[in-house]
């Protein structure tokens, strides 16, 4: 049914109110939020409300091994998370499937985070990326939301930290523990 108004007509069939009705669900839907700290460019932060765990207790050698450099691993207990930005820089790599990323600092470190051990195998199953390649983000700044509950099924779900390109500089990160998004992971 149509209903005249002067000049505007308002179509009132279920299917276009269910559309309009979607718009205003995705208009109001929250946001994840944003950080509220504020770290130096050289920082590098838990990306996460989590635990350090040993790295060389990880499954894969290639991290166990510290093989693409300085390491440090995290575990999250939650049925989903999202994993955010570990410092302030660019997203220089952001694979599509969302398991990881890769952060250029301005100082010329790079990061790469991988979220779980052979995830790329889900062809992005259980991962919601939040930004794009190329995009300017800050040390908290949610990157990719995580669904911990589908993907721990199939996968191991660590996630790494590791300075690709150190740039000249050395790093030496905490031990296991608790830690909390935001809160300094070198000693």
């Amino acid at each position: 049914m149509t209903v005249g108004i002067p000049w505007t007509f308002i179509d009132t069939s279920e299917q276009h109110v269910n559309q309009s009705m979607g718009l205003f669900k995705n208009l109001f839907k929250s946001k994840p939020a944003e950080p509220s700290f504020q770290v130096a460019d050289d920082a590098i932060v838990a990306p996460a409300n989590g635990n350090i765990i040993d790295i060389t207790t990880v499954s894969d050698p290639m991290f166990a091994q510290k093989l693409m450099g300085e390491s440090l691993a995290f575990e999250y207990p939650e049925d989903e998370v999202t994993i955010c930005a570990p410092a302030n820089g660019k997203l220089t790599v952001m694979f599509p499937t969302g398991h990881a990323f890769g952060l250029t600092l301005n100082n010329g470190v790079e990061l790469l985070v991988h979220i779980g051990i052979n995830t790329v195998e889900s062809n992005g199953e259980g991962f919601t990326t939040l930004k794009k390649q190329g995009d300017v983000v800050k040390a908290g700044q949610p990157i990719v939301k995580v669904n911990q509950k589908v993907l721990s099924k199939k996968y191991d779900m660590p996630v790494m930290l590791i300075v690709t390109n150190p740039n000249g500089q050395e790093f030496q990160f905490k031990g296991p523990g608790a830690i909390e998004l935001g809160a300094s992971i070198l000693c």
